[in-house]
């Protein structure tokens, strides 16, 4: 058994907590052990906030108001996909495996890739035809006893 569900949110703040709430009533519906829920939820929130804030183009004159969502929990693996309409990843950051790089202590930003790539066992930064990015990322699962869709 396997569940997908994706989401098209508008680029504010308050999306945030939406789809990380989903995510997390997804994963305990289905079983998943709450560390692995709890670390996916927050690289989701991670990829969220970045779309939010940098998920629109207004260079076009016609600002993005929305990005999207995709989560699919398989077998063994979920894989969660952001996805927006912004201006995309600059050439460094696409389609290679990067290196953590730590923002400033004093920094308020500049945390959330470098998170996403702390708690998800694989990461792919890469940008959509025309222009957007695209954050996905998997994690492999573990199940609680008793769970509903744990495999076998």
């Amino acid at each position: 058994m396997s569940i997908w569900w994706s989401l098209h949110l508008r680029r504010e703040a308050a999306s945030v907590p939406l789809a990380r709430r989903l995510l997390l009533g997804t994963m305990e519906t289905a079983g998943v052990d709450p560390d692995v829920s709890y670390d996916l939820s927050v690289a989701l929130s991670e990829a969220c906030a970045n779309a939010v804030e940098h998920g629109g183009d207004e260079r076009s004159g016609v600002p993005c108001a929305e990005y999207r969502v995709t989560a699919y929990l398989d077998g063994e693996k979920c894989r969660i996909e952001v996805a927006d309409s912004g201006p995309g990843f600059p050439p460094s950051r696409r389609n290679r495996p990067a290196a953590p790089r730590p923002a400033p202590a004093s920094a308020e930003s500049g945390r959330g890739l470098c998170l996403i790539e702390q708690l998800a066992d694989h990461v792919h930064f890469g940008n959509r035809p025309g222009h957007g990015a695209v954050v996905s990322f998997d994690k492999i699962l573990k199940w609680r006893e008793g769970a509903l869709l744990k495999v076998s």
